[in-house]
């Protein structure tokens, strides 16, 4: 039997329910916390796996280089959302360097306030000298 996820619009609860097909719309519904009749559906996220060519082709993509040049949030974000993309282990100065362009400091103030940062990223600094 498949389990359906709902949630009580009074107690504020989630809590799953075991229905057939057949019960599933016709079977009242009852909280199982509360005991409520006053719950709705909730619809799980969907999730959709893709190739490493399609997670690389998706970080290929210009629209993701808008703006990146005067504005330290949205390189952030990049470089965030490219990181996940990969799905290496990166060092943890990777982490640390986003973390600060997302505070919006610049690729110039994270460079100065971390002097050994090409170090901790193997030697190069990945284009953050030169503003990518």
């Amino acid at each position: 039997m498949p389990t359906y996820d709902f949630v009580c619009l009074d107690c504020r609860k989630r809590f799953d329910i075991f229905l057939s097909y057949q019960e599933y719309g016709v079977k009242p519904i009852a909280c199982s916390h509360c005991g409520s009749a006053n719950a709705r559906r909730r619809v799980p996220r969907v999730r959709v796996l893709k190739s490493d060519e399609q997670r690389l082709s998706a970080l290929g993509d210009p629209s993701m280089l808008d703006g990146i040049d005067d504005d330290p949030i949205a390189l952030g974000r990049m470089m965030r959302k490219m990181g996940s993309e990969l799905g290496e282990d990166l060092p943890p100065e990777f982490g640390d360097v986003v973390d600060r362009l997302e505070a919006g400091q610049s690729p110039e103030e994270i460079e100065s306030a971390i002097p050994d940062l090409a170090e901790g990223l193997g030697g190069d600094m990945g284009g953050l000298d030169d503003g990518f």
